[in-house]
């Protein structure tokens, strides 16, 4: 099975192949690309699989995962389209690399932060956690899905409160969103503006060493 998408990995410099890994799956945002995200996961590389991912659509100087037709509102066709490759990348990943399917992880900023929310919406527990800096969550999803339980999903959302691309309150929102559905949500906002400070990216590391010594004790215990 070739891949659906173009992607980098990074993973531990040693491998046990009789053992399985957590993974973490890179989104970045419009106009960037898969080399733009691997900064924010300093740290991580010793422990995870960490694959980051080309958005399927030119968008100089870079690329990007769907179009858009008014604020706030995904080409539809285009959104759906993205969604489904990603689902099947995902489902690539876990056949050909010894990753932990109980241990699969979304990171994503902006599109990416999008796309990673709509995916643990209609993944469900498929998705362990996500971490969605700066996005929203498109009516696509709850019009055209079933939205799966995700009681079981963690969720690390963060916002810039200075957001000029996308509204602080679409994060608050989208953090409500999933309160509602009964996941584990933690909220962070920042004095920040379309970007990721140094404090939110040392705050979601945290989050997420921390998923990973909760998941170890679980099966210690």
């Amino acid at each position: 099975m070739d891949a659906p998408l173009v992607y980098d990995l990074l993973k531990p410099k040693t491998v046990d192949h009789n053992k399985t890994y957590p993974a973490l799956f890179l989104l970045h945002g419009i106009g960037s690309n898969e080399q733009n995200m691997f900064p924010l996961t300093a740290g991580l590389e010793e422990k995870y699989f960490i694959f980051s991912i080309r958005g399927p659509l030119s968008h100089p100087p870079g690329f990007a995962f769907f179009t858009i037709e008014g604020y706030g509102k995904p080409h539809r066709e285009v959104f759906k389209q993205s969604l489904s490759q990603l689902t099947d990348f995902l489902e690539y990943a876990s056949n050909k690399y010894p990753i932990d399917i109980n241990q699969l992880y979304l990171l994503g900023f902006s599109q990416g932060a999008i796309l990673s929310m709509s995916l643990a919406l209609t993944l469900g527990s498929k998705i362990k956690g996500i971490v969605a800096l700066s996005g929203y969550i498109p009516k696509i999803v709850s019009e055209d899905y079933e939205v799966k339980p995700v009681d079981e999903v963690a969720a690390f959302i963060s916002h810039g409160e200075m957001d000029q691309i996308l509204p602080y309150q679409w994060g608050v929102e989208a953090q409500e969103y999933f309160k509602q559905l009964g996941a584990d949500v933690t909220f962070r906002s920042y004095q920040e503006q379309h970007t990721v400070s140094i404090q939110n990216q040392q705050d979601f590391i945290r989050w997420i060493q921390d998923q990973i010594e909760s998941k170890k004790e679980e099966k210690e215990s």
